[in-house]
């Protein structure tokens, strides 16, 4: 689907509005998909926003690039900062984000068009008490796209300026452990590079968004596969009813595939 966008991001399935949401970064603009086919403006402008993640009271946490923010959108319109600050520094630019079953928020970032201050590229949590604090920092790479496994018990985040996703153990508290490399992204088919938007399905596999398609993971970090699309992916996410639909945002347009085994949204 080509609806003349500029580049598109942040997909995210929005079961109350059974509807997909999705990011127009350069037109500062959030979009909304009703399936099979209708295009409508859910917000704008949206301060260039990118990753967008669903929490658990349906609220829509939203990475802001050039507010170097993450806000949550109430759904009865209402908005707060969530985070925006890091040890006197000013975030880079937040990129995407993930929210755990009981509310706890991961999100990333890195430094693409960016204007922040805090001296390195991230990855962060936000407790369910709105706590901020570290997961992990690099001076060299550009933390990107985060998922859960199906548990809740790993955190991979995909790494593009390194072209590979790292895992992280998860402990109840929601403190992490154990940064390890999952994979090399020119691991596994045709090779490639890069590293954006990535998901988990219900058994565990893990698909990223590279420089030739969608690649796909075992949760032994053993290859699966690859779905290609016309233009090159930013990043993926399930959806529809039935959860097995995987929503692809490439550059300037937005595709889908029905796959057999479903997702989480």
């Amino acid at each position: 689907m080509d609806g003349g966008f500029q580049f598109t991001e942040g997909p995210q399935w929005m079961p109350a509005l059974d509807a997909l949401l999705f990011s127009d970064i350069p037109a500062s603009r959030i979009l909304q998909l009703s399936p099979p086919a209708t295009f409508t403006t859910f917000r704008s402008p949206s301060s260039n926003a990118n990753g967008l993640a669903l929490a658990p009271n349906g609220d829509l946490i939203i990475c802001q690039q050039s507010g170097g923010q993450v806000v949550r959108l109430r759904p009865d319109g209402g908005t707060s900062i969530v985070a925006a600050t890091w040890d006197g520094g000013r975030l880079n630019s937040p990129n995407d984000a993930i929210v755990r079953s009981d509310g706890t928020i991961y999100f990333t970032d890195p430094t693409y068009g960016a204007t922040g201050t805090v001296g390195f590229r991230g990855v962060y949590r936000v407790s369910p008490s709105g706590e901020l604090s570290l997961v992990y920092s690099t001076t060299t790479g550009q933390p990107n796209g985060v998922a859960f496994s199906p548990d809740e018990s790993v955190l991979y985040v995909a790494d593009s300026e390194r072209s590979e996703v790292r895992r992280f153990d998860v402990a109840a508290d929601g403190t992490t452990s154990n940064n390890a490399r999952f994979t090399a992204t020119n691991q596994g088919g045709p090779g490639g590079t890069g590293g954006d938007g990535i998901a988990t399905d219900d058994n565990g596999n893990l698909y990223v968004s590279m420089s030739l398609g969608v690649k796909v993971y075992r949760p032994d970090a053993g290859y699966l596969g690859r779905i290609v699309v016309p233009q090159t992916p930013a990043n993926c996410a399930f959806g529809d009813a039935d959860r097995r639909t995987l929503y692809i945002t490439a550059r300037t347009a937005l595709y889908r595939v029905r796959l057999n085994v479903p997702g989480p949204y």
